[in-house]
């Protein structure tokens, strides 16, 4: 199945910004949707839509700040960046120390904000690419025999066949034969993209 094209999510009370944000969203051919706060967003938002939040931080009801922790809350990764009528600095810094990747004050430059938002879109597509075919290893050493993953468990520890057959009771061509069949079902041409494909998918640690 192919990724759904990833959207700039525009979150504004003011009705005139809104509609200059998604004209200049739209003249890079990038797909934009609009809100008119930020639980209008959150009620809307497809988990599985990779692209970035593009919001003001002094929305009436849930600020853009609040909105930040409810994305962490929901395991929502989407890059934000803050939009604000007010350029104090502790605005600014309260931002980015919330996670957002950038900051801009009201009236914005077009061209800068543009390319915060490219750089966002990719970021996010690249996650998004990276948690898939985390996924992907996952299923696929779900798979996986009950032995196969004991021996995938020793070569992960960077234990030889000989000491894995000695540890699990069997025949050292046993193990190379089980060692064969885990790395095609992992689709991993050599050891290093063994390790690589199980770390990327358990990051802390395997099984």
């Amino acid at each position: 199945m192919s990724p759904s094209p990833a959207t700039v999510f525009i979150i504004d009370d003011d009705d005139l910004v809104l509609g200059a944000l998604e004209g200049l969203v739209a003249s890079v051919g990038l797909r934009a949707e609009t809100f008119g706060s930020a639980p209008q967003f959150l009620s809307g938002y497809e988990p599985t839509e990779a692209g970035c939040v593009l919001v003001d931080m002094r929305l009436p009801g849930m600020s853009g700040l609040e909105l930040q922790a409810a994305l962490r809350e929901r395991q929502i990764d989407l890059p934000v960046i803050m939009i604000s009528g007010y350029g104090d600095v502790s605005s600014a810094v309260r931002a980015m120390k919330a996670g957002a990747i950038d900051f801009f004050q009201k009236p914005i430059n077009g061209q800068l904000l543009l390319e915060a938002i490219q750089r966002a879109v990719a970021a996010s597509a690249a996650s998004s690419r990276t948690q898939a075919e985390a996924e992907a290893v996952r299923a696929l050493v779900a798979s996986l025999s009950r032995r196969e993953r004991d021996v995938l468990e020793g070569v992960l520890a960077g234990e030889p066949n000989k000491r894995i057959a000695a540890k699990l009771g069997i025949a050292e061509k046993t193990v190379e034969a089980h060692r064969a069949r885990l790395m095609s079902k992992l689709e991993a041409r050599n050891i290093v993209e063994l390790v690589k494909k199980v770390l990327l998918a358990s990051p802390e640690g395997f099984p």
